[in-house]
């Protein structure tokens, strides 16, 4: 009984920093743990083009980057959106055409018509992200920021840690119905957010930072050249990126060439371990790292996924040692999150929210779309050994630019570091 006790305390003081914060970023919450449950299409892309469509990885990435490269445009307009009109209502409409394409795209068999209509969905999800994001910090004061975005990230988790795994196992016969899915609990998100979420007046600035000062009819690129360390900020992020982005496409790629399908059934299972991971740590970590600068978290979070990723230049064939490089690489994974948005929300005018998250989103986008292909390039000529290497060498060139960007924030932002 004692033992009950002391875990139920522990659970307890881990989920009891959540408490206090607007109910609309509850109904975020479970609305992002919906949606994620029924998200099997986006971790099995890869091998939907490459086992399904027969694709080589250099056709896979030219796919992609293509389909992609029209996300740019779309990331600016979702930008200048959110900050002009209500980001709820925008969240609703993006969602029910996502909602009618998923669901459209499970009444093909598996073709490029399929492919064609899960990227138009990502293309209305990538209208409606900044929204999202600005949302999040609008609902929140600068010193809540980090827990409002933890409980988010929380809940994008939550729904990941079955969905992997039960879309590896459709993966092979049942395909379809994963795109049903996706539709169904997206739309289940979208009732929560039309139902519950009335109110989206933002926090009062309460103490809040002065880098947050709204500045009114200045431009977008006007902010950021009066603030360049946003700019060294977003290319050590798109250096993350192009590392992160592996875990959905080179792991993929080098499990199903060791396993053959059965690589779907793994790269599920290490997916699900990485929402698992999420859950237990982002409260723990949330918790005992809320004193350490944003920048702090970006050194050790893209420290922890180089880390992880450069495991596999050791580990091929050794399925135990998957599941220890995904643990590491979750834990990097989570600290660089409690780090990022929180980052860039207290160093922008509360005005540019949407569209410095969509110049961000664009950022992230090149990298890793111009990852790919470049991976899939260079695993046309270099064994997966020699590709991992060099992705190792990539991460460690971003772990050092984020050191840079920390003694250059400190000079820029020192009020932020005062209270530390």
């Amino acid at each position: 009984m004692r033992g009950i006790k002391i875990i139920r305390q522990g659970f307890a003081s881990m989920f009891g920093q959540y408490g206090g914060l607007r109910r609309e970023l509850y109904v975020l919450f479970w609305g992002k743990a919906a949606t994620n449950m029924g998200a099997m299409i986006w971790p099995m892309l890869t091998l939907i083009l490459s086992n399904k469509l027969g694709m080589e990885a250099k056709e896979i990435a030219a796919v992609t980057i293509s389909l992609g490269v029209v996300q740019f445009p779309v990331n600016l307009i979702g930008g200048k959106l959110a900050d002009h009109c209500n980001k709820r209502n925008l969240i609703i409409c993006c969602d029910l055409v996502t909602v009618v394409c998923y669901l459209l795209a499970a009444c093909f068999p598996v073709s490029m018509h399929q492919i064609f209509l899960f990227f138009t969905a990502s293309l209305f999800q990538t209208v409606e992200n900044p929204s999202y994001d600005a949302l999040v910090a609008d609902l929140s004061s600068s010193n809540d920021r980090e827990r409002a975005y933890s409980l988010i990230y929380l809940g994008l988790n939550l729904g990941l840690i079955l969905a992997p795994t039960i879309g590896g196992m459709l993966f092979e016969n049942y395909l379809n119905l994963a795109f049903v899915i996706d539709g169904l609990t997206t739309l289940s998100s979208t009732i929560l957010i039309f139902l519950f979420i009335k109110d989206i007046t933002p926090v009062e600035n309460q103490k809040a930072s002065v880098y947050e000062e709204a500045k009114g009819q200045v431009s977008t690129w006007s902010v950021l050249w009066e603030k360049k360390i946003i700019l060294l900020f977003f290319a050590a992020w798109a250096i993350y990126n192009f590392v992160y982005a592996q875990f959905n496409f080179l792991i993929p790629l080098n499990l199903e060439g060791l396993y053959q399908a059965k690589g779907a059934v793994y790269f599920g299972f290490l997916t699900s371990l990485n929402g698992l991971i999420v859950i237990i740590g982002t409260p723990l970590l949330t918790k005992y790292t809320k004193k350490l600068p944003d920048t702090s978290k970006l050194i050790a979070g893209a420290g922890l996924v180089t880390f992880g990723l450069s495991m596999y230049i050791f580990i091929q064939g050794i399925i135990p040692m998957y599941y220890v490089s995904m643990i590491i690489f979750t834990l990097g994974e989570i600290m660089s999150t409690l780090g990022t948005y929180p980052y860039m929300t207290r160093r922008v005018p509360a005005s540019h929210r949407g569209r410095i998250s969509s110049v961000a989103n664009i950022f992230l986008g090149m990298a890793s779309y111009y990852s790919q292909w470049c991976i899939g390039s260079l695993l046309e000529k270099e064994s997966m050994v020699r590709v991992w290497t060099i992705i190792a060498g990539i991460g460690l060139a971003g772990v050092f630019l984020y050191f840079i960007l920390r003694e250059a924030d400190k000079k820029r932002f020192p009020l932020l570091y005062k209270k530390l």
